[in-house]
C-alpha cells in the first residue's frame, strides 16, 4: 500500500537531538570576511559525519526569468569566488550565458545550519577548468566525455554505449580534454550563514560586499 504523503510529513522531525548538534554562533566573534566562516563551517560539517558537506543547491534563471534548481559539487572557494563545473551546453551552461548571476544554497542538517551564497557568474579560463577536471576521479572525466548533457536521450542503451566509450577514453588517456566543460566562479555580493537553536531562536547572520569591505548584519529568523 502507498504510503500517505500528509502523514508521512507529519511523522517526520527536524534535527532530531539523537543525531543532530546545534551549536552557537556568536555574531560578535565572527571574522570581518565570510569566506573564513564558511571554510571551517565545512570542515565542522565533515568532521560531524555529514554526507557530502561539498554538495550544494545551484539556482539559476532562464530566458524568461523562470528559476530552476539542481545539486551540483562544489569545487573550491576562494578570493576568485565559489567554483563549480558543466558543460556549457547544458541547461545550467545556457542559463549563465543568457542571465550570469546565481545563488547557491548549503545543508547541513547535522549541525542545524545553512549557507546562502548569491552574485554574478564568471567563466574562468578553459585552461583552469580542464586541470580542475583532469585533478578529479577517471569517473568525473569519463562523465565529462560522455556528453550531450541536458539533450533528450532516446534510451538507456544509447547511453550505457556513449558511457563505455568514454569509460576507455579516460582509463586510456587520463589527460584527454573536455573542451565544453566549463569553470563558472559565484563572486558573492551576499553570504548568510543560517545556525539553527533549539528553541526556535535562530541565527541568521548576513554578509553584504561592499565598495571597500564587507558589511555584516541580523536577520529575523
Amino acid at each position: 500500500m502507498e504510503p500517505d504523503l500528509h502523514e508521512l510529513l507529519r511523522s517526520l522531525r527536524v534535527w532530531d537531538p539523537a543525531v543532530t548538534d546545534l551549536p552557537p554562533l556568536d555574531p560578535d566573534a565572527a571574522p570581518a570576511e565570510p569566506l573564513p566562516l564558511f571554510a571551517r563551517w565545512l570542515a565542522e560539517a565533515a568532521v560531524a559525519g555529514q554526507a557530502e558537506p561539498h554538495t550544494m543547491s545551484l539556482a539559476t534563471a532562464d530566458a524568461e526569468g523562470l528559476p530552476d534548481v539542481r545539486i551540483v559539487m562544489l569545487h573550491g572557494a576562494d578570493e576568485k569566488g565559489w567554483s563549480f563545473a558543466t558543460h556549457a551546453h547544458s541547461r545550467k551552461g545556457g542559463h549563465l550565458a543568457g542571465r550570469p548571476y546565481a545563488a547557491l544554497a548549503f545543508y547541513w542538517p547535522v549541525l542545524g545550519r545553512q549557507v546562502r551564497v548569491r552574485g554574478p557568474v564568471g567563466v574562468a579560463p578553459a585552461e583552469e577548468a580542464q586541470a580542475d577536471l583532469h585533478a578529479r576521479s577517471t569517473g568525473a572525466l569519463a562523465a565529462a566525455l560522455t556528453g550531450r548533457q541536458s539533450e533528450v536521450l532516446a534510451s538507456p542503451e544509447e547511453l550505457a554505449h556513449a558511457s563505455e566509450a568514454a569509460w576507455q577514453q579516460a582509463r586510456r588517456a587520463p589527460d584527454t580534454p573536455a573542451p565544453s566543460w566549463t569553470l563558472y566562479r559565484l563572486r558573492p555580493d551576499e553570504v548568510e550563514f543560517f545556525q539553527g537553536n533549539s528553541d526556535r531562536r535562530h541565527i541568521r547572520l548576513r554578509y553584504r560586499r561592499g565598495p571597500e569591505a564587507w558589511t555584516r548584519d541580523l536577520l529575523w529568523p
